[in-house]
Order: C-alpha cells, then sequence, then structure tokens
C-alpha cells in the first residue's frame, strides 16, 4: 500500500509517500480501505518527534483518524462485513491506504454523509462529546465555553451542544472564524484578545460558563479562573499556546470548581470501544437529521500532506483538513 510517512523528525518536509507494508488484522479486527484521513496537531507534534503513537502502532506513519470501508475481517468479527462503511479513531498509521483496528472501535458512516467527508469526523467530534458531554456532564440550558471555536473540535462542539440544548460562547483571535462559526450556530463570538475574560463575564452577567472546553492551554488559565461559574467544570484538551501556567487555587477552591485533562490517543481498548458505543448512540442520530454535519476546510492528496501541516501550524484551517485517498 502507499502511506505517508515521516522520513525522520523536523518540518513538514519530512513526510514523504512511500510504500509500506499492508497491515493484517489479527483476533477481533478489521482492516479497512481508507477513504480518507483527518489531518490533527497530534500529527504536527509526532512529526517533530514529541508525541510517538502508542505501543502497537506505526511509528513512521501519522493519523488518528479514517473514514473508508471494510476490506476484511480478522477471526472473532460479528458485527461487520466486508463493504461495510466504517470511521473511527487509531493510535496512529491513519496516513495510509489501508489501516487495522479493532471492530468495537469504529462506527458506522451515517447515510447522509459522504464517506470522504466522513474522515472529519471521528476525532473532532468524539473529541468534543467525550470532553464536554461525557466527562463535563454538559446540559441543557448551561453555558460552554469554547477556545479556538474554528477548530475541527470546536466546530464540533458548538453543534453538539446546540443539539443539547446548550448556550455556547466560543473565541478565536481570528474574526473571520468567528464569523464562520456563528453561522454554524455559535451563540457568542468573543474576540481571543487580553479581554476575553472580561467579555465573557459581562455575556453572562457576570455569573461565568458553567463549563470551558480548553483547546488553547496555558496562556488562557489565569482567565479561565475568572470566566468559570461556581461549581464550573475546565476541561483542558490541547495545549497549542503552552502546557505551563500557574494557578490560583484558592480561586479553584471557592469556586468548588472541577479542573481536569483529557486525552483520547492512549486510552485502552476498553475505553474507546465504550465511547464508540455511546458515540453511536447519542450523536451520530445528530447527522442523521441533519443536527450536526462534518466541517471541512480543505482537501489535500497524499502528496499534499506537507502543505496541510504547514496550513493547520498557521492556524489558517477552519474546521478540518483531510488527506483523501480514493
Amino acid at each position: 500500500m502507499q502511506a505517508v510517512r515521516l522520513e525522520g523528525f523536523g518540518g513538514p518536509e519530512v513526510l514523504c509517500v512511500r510504500s509500506a507494508p499492508a497491515p493484517t488484522p489479527g483476533v477481533g479486527e478489521i482492516l479497512a480501505r481508507v477513504a480518507s484521513s483527518g489531518v490533527n496537531r497530534a500529527d504536527l507534534l509526532q512529526r517533530k518527534g514529541r508525541y510517538p503513537a502508542p505501543e502497537g502502532w506505526p511509528q513512521d506513519i501519522p493519523g488518528l483518524e479514517f473514514a473508508g470501508v471494510v476490506e476484511a475481517l480478522g477471526p472473532g468479527v460479528e458485527r461487520w462485513q466486508v463493504g461495510d462503511c466504517v470511521m473511527g479513531l487509531l493510535g496512529g498509521g491513519g496516513y495510509a491506504q489501508c489501516v487495522k483496528t479493532h471492530g468495537s472501535a469504529v462506527v458506522p458512516v451515517p447515510d447522509t454523509i459522504d464517506l470522504v467527508e466522513a474522515g472529519a469526523i471521528p476525532e473532532a467530534f468524539m473529541t468534543a462529546f467525550d470532553a464536554a458531554v461525557m466527562q463535563m456532564e454538559l446540559r441543557a440550558a448551561e453555558t460552554l465555553l469554547i477556545h479556538a471555536v474554528g477548530s475541527g473540535v470546536g466546530t464540533a462542539a458548538v453543534q453538539i451542544a446546540k443539539a443539547l440544548g446548550a448556550r455556547t460562547l466560543g473565541t478565536s483571535r481570528t474574526s473571520e472564524k468567528l464569523e464562520r462559526a456563528t453561522a454554524l450556530g455559535l451563540d457568542h463570538a468573543v474576540a481571543g484578545d487580553e479581554h476575553w475574560p472580561e467579555r465573557v463575564l459581562e455575556l453572562t452577567e457576570g455569573r461565568g460558563v458553567d463549563v470551558i472546553l480548553d483547546l488553547v492551554g496555558g496562556s488562557y488559565l489565569e482567565g479561565n479562573q475568572r470566566a468559570l461559574a461556581n461549581c464550573g467544570r475546565h476541561v483542558v484538551v490541547g495545549v497549542p499556546s503552552g502546557p505551563v501556567a500557574s494557578i490560583d487555587l484558592r480561586a479553584l477552591m471557592s469556586r468548588r470548581a472541577t479542573l481536569k485533562g483529557t486525552v483520547l490517543r492512549s486510552r485502552p481498548l476498553e475505553e474507546k470501544a465504550a465511547l464508540a458505543a455511546a458515540f453511536e448512540e447519542r450523536v451520530l442520530p445528530m447527522f442523521t437529521d441533519g443536527r450536526a454535519s462534518p466541517v471541512i476546510d480543505r482537501t489535500f492528496p497524499p502528496q499534499g500532506a506537507a502543505p496541510a501541516h504547514r496550513m493547520m501550524e498557521a492556524n489558517e484551517n477552519f474546521g478540518k483538513l483531510l488527506i483523501r485517498w480514493t
């Protein structure tokens, strides 16, 4: 098969299309012919040598998600059949014509979604759903603050929260991204400058927000402490602005607040399977009835993986970037 492989660590130029052995599905696993692979910030870190794939996944082929067609079944797979359209998360190896993964970790592609476009769903929507809903228990009529609202996870969170009946605020440093997020259903757009905490408090009449979905990290921590309501929940999903910041523990205590970090990539199979099952039950219907749809900025051929990485590093994309294999 063909794959986008890492020829060492460094800039986007280390991404090269090369041949690679096609994987063979083991017990409980499926082999899928990939239609598209999502590009994520974790891929950028892996390319730089700062975020290796978990044990058992390809170390020289990035890619955390895919959509494609089941091509072969390993022993013990009962749910899926050859020809089924599926999508899911991976520990690595997604930038390739074929991937293998456990059958319990994938979900069906809704009939309403194009197979290539479905590659923009797993990482963004599963991350947003897992962090904001399953872990932070976002409920109808609560207020969700989404940092980096123009990202893949950000655009997914807007749609999921809207479907649940929650009120959304979103930050971005780019006015165009805020405009596009508003068109997507964002209730309140907030410029990501030094005054964003004050603006959030104004929009919530001084109360603060119930849940913060933090895709920015360190530089926003002090503002997040000010913007969080009593008994609010703050979940950190990404740290592009830095992983280190000071925290006022007295503020955390006085608000009886929750601060939590989360990742999906390194979780054990049992947890990924539980997330896939919950996602299929609670989120896939949103795609079927039109309440949610993947937000795609641009699709690249495999040879365009390096430009895709450059575009993401420059924060130029609104929504997802995809590598298309069909």
